[in-house]
């Protein structure tokens, strides 16, 4: 327990859970993380489109950018609405589901959970590939570099809400100012020089042409490009996490979230364009991210660049929490409404949605062995999730506000209007330009975990329909169960089991299935001694020995057919099988025992007879 306690703190009690909550200073780095790291990948997957243009490409990326931040502009403006509608926490699945049906809320759901795996896998995936561009010889560790972060992120989620915004806050401020201020030396550099500045160190080369410029390849590259607009979502789906006032401490995060990342957009993708900056191959020799670039272009490749490299790293790494502190409130709310397994809605030790940690933990886990680690790869499934969320949300939202009605009521529809229009507007050109890339994954992803919301619910309310009763008690006509007493050989816990038995009825049958006949001697001699004697003493039905030999030294199909003939030979009559099981006390003697008690348990839950009932006697080990 003390281990436990180390890894991921001590339990916390309900009554602790306002001291979780968290203000702007903490919650940026809680919630904003992917939303600021994207600044890292977003323009280096639009780059990576436009290098099919060779050199004329770079001229693009500016245009695209800008085009990226004024969509930018307008989901924020939707979302300081949504926050204020909803202070309780507005997510996507919410805003649709309460205003415009159940169905596109489950879609909403869907393409979030879809996109928070994909933050997660996406985010770690970038920030090894920005360590392998600064150490080359760490390239064939890539994947395990993931797996290895993965977990860490994980395990610091797993010790609170509080924890994880505090832990990630000097990584993501250290990124801000480090990244930040390399973005503004260039810049006057590059005004300074008239648009064409020197570089420290030169970027690669670019290849030559591929493609001529067209409007294809212009909408594949701001569709990839608009990755960078992933995680803004999140704010409004965590209001819940701030503390009070949480709408101003949620609107004043979101605000300072859109203005770092629109600055930080702009002046990479300007910065870029003056140094002749662009994307290269991240699985071949020599793979240079387009921020390795562009720092290693402003500032060299001395301290500077390894503190910025650092912090664009940990960030990177760490956006993946955007997906822990979301995913798993996202995950409760729609088991709270009967679509998820009930698990999802419980909280942990430490005020944690346990069950969406780990399930997010194993799902980005098979995103990052599936496609190696390499975020080039990923990129082709990313976005569509959340843009369709942000469609569906601002949709909502503009329903919202209609049925509220009033003059602020329709301005503000307006505002959300114009946002859904966007986003929807931005989501049509991603499916087209990456549908055969890899879009078509995340659509069949979505078709499929809707669905199975579906049969989720329609299990939960068939299982009700099957328990509810307005029939009282009838509590005559009562007597005891038949008992079927499992027996190995005479020991403290047979003995234990025998007492347990006899108090529930005076009917038990000691049932011991023989694979050797030593040991049916020695207890058909003990059985004379130490129980049939006493009980003959005492005045009490003693427990009928039953044998089943079982020459193959098969056990659960002699038992089976035991207790099926003694069902069938006793209509109407409850039939009690006490199973004695040994309790290990320490963790490792768990290696040391089969676990017959426990399968022999479980073969009977799963056989069918609804008139069986399973009484576990345990004994715990000392030792």
């Amino acid at each position: 327990m003390a281990l436990v306690d180390w890894l991921f703190g001590r339990p916390l009690a309900t009554a602790e859970e306002e001291r979780q909550r968290v203000g702007t200073w903490a919650g940026i780095p809680m919630l904003g993380l992917d939303a600021l790291a994207s600044a890292a990948y977003g323009p280096e997957a639009a780059l990576a489109i436009l290098l099919l243009l060779g050199t004329a490409g770079i001229a693009y990326i500016g245009p695209i950018t800008l085009l990226i931040v004024g969509l930018l502009a307008i989901v924020y403006l939707s979302y300081r609405q949504t926050i204020a509608a909803y202070p309780t926490g507005g997510g996507s699945y919410t805003v649709a589901r309460e205003n415009l049906g159940v169905a596109p809320g489950l879609l909403a759901a869907a393409a979030l959970m879809i996109d928070y795996v994909l933050v997660v896998a996406v985010g770690i995936s970038a920030g090894v590939g920005a360590l392998v561009s600064a150490v080359p010889e760490l390239q064939p560790h890539t994947l395990r570099l993931c797996l290895a972060i993965l977990g860490a992120i994980a395990v610091v989620n797993l010790r609170g809400v509080r924890e994880s915004g505090v832990a990630f806050a000097a990584p993501t401020y250290l990124f801000v100012v480090s990244l930040g201020g390399v973005v503004a030396v260039g810049v006057v550099k590059a005004l300074a020089a008239g648009g064409h500045p020197d570089p420290v160190v030169a970027p690669p080369e670019l290849p030559p042409a591929a493609e001529a410029v067209g409007w294809w390849v212009l909408a594949k590259a701001f569709a990839s490009g608009c990755t960078a607009m992933t995680g803004v979502e999140a704010v409004s789906n965590g209001v819940a996490a701030f503390r009070d006032p949480p709408v101003r401490y949620a609107r004043r995060t979101l605000a300072a979230i859109i203005v770092i990342l629109a600055v930080l957009l702009v002046g990479i993708a300007y910065l870029c364009e003056a140094y002749g900056i662009g994307a290269t191959d991240p699985e071949k020799e020599g793979y240079q991210s387009v921020l390795s670039q562009l720092i290693a272009a402003v500032a060299g490749r001395g301290v500077v660049y390894y503190v910025t490299i650092g912090a664009v790293l940990a960030v990177l790494c760490l956006s993946a929490n955007t997906g822990f502190a979301d995913f798993p409130r996202l995950c409760r709310a729609v088991a709270l409404d009967g679509f998820l397994p009930q698990g999802f809605a419980h909280r942990g030790r430490r005020l944690v949605y346990t069950t969406g940690i780990l399930v997010l933990t194993g799902l980005s886990a098979v995103l990052l062995v599936a496609f190696g680690g390499v975020t080039d790869n990923l990129i082709p499934l990313f976005a569509v999730g959340a843009f369709l969320a942000f469609t569906l949300s601002q949709a909502g939202m503009v329903a919202h506000w209609l049925k509220i009605g009033g003059r602020g009521a329709r301005v503000a529809a307006v505002v959300n209007g114009v946002g859904a229009a966007g986003t929807a507007a931005a989501l049509v050109v991603i499916l087209v330009a990456k549908f055969v890339d890899g879009a078509w994954v995340t659509v069949a992803l979505l078709a499929g975990l809707a669905a199975a919301f579906v049969g989720v619910r329609r299990h939960y309310r068939a299982v009700a329909r099957e328990l509810v009763t307005d029939e009282p008690l009838n509590p005559r006509d009562l007597c005891p169960p038949l008992v079927v007493l499992l027996v190995r050989g005479w020991s403290r816990i047979t003995r234990k089991a025998i007492r347990v038995a006899l108090q529930l009825s005076p009917e038990v049958y000691a049932l011991h299935i023989a694979f050797d006949e030593i040991r049916l001697r020695d207890l058909e001699d003990e059985w004379a001694r130490f129980v049939a004697d006493p009980c003959r003493a005492a005045c009490v039905p003693s427990p009928k020995l039953v044998v089943i030999p079982s020459p193959y030294r098969q056990l659960y199909g002699p038992l089976m057919e035991f207790v099926t003939e003694l069902v069938k030979a006793h209509p109407g009559r409850q039939i009690a099988i006490v199973v004695p099981e040994l309790v290990e006390g320490r963790w490792y003697h768990v290696l040391l025992h089969n676990h017959t008690a426990a399968i022999i348990k479980g073969y009977l839950y799963f056989s069918g007879l609804e008139r069986v009932a399973v009484i576990n006697v345990p004994w715990y080990l000392k030792g």
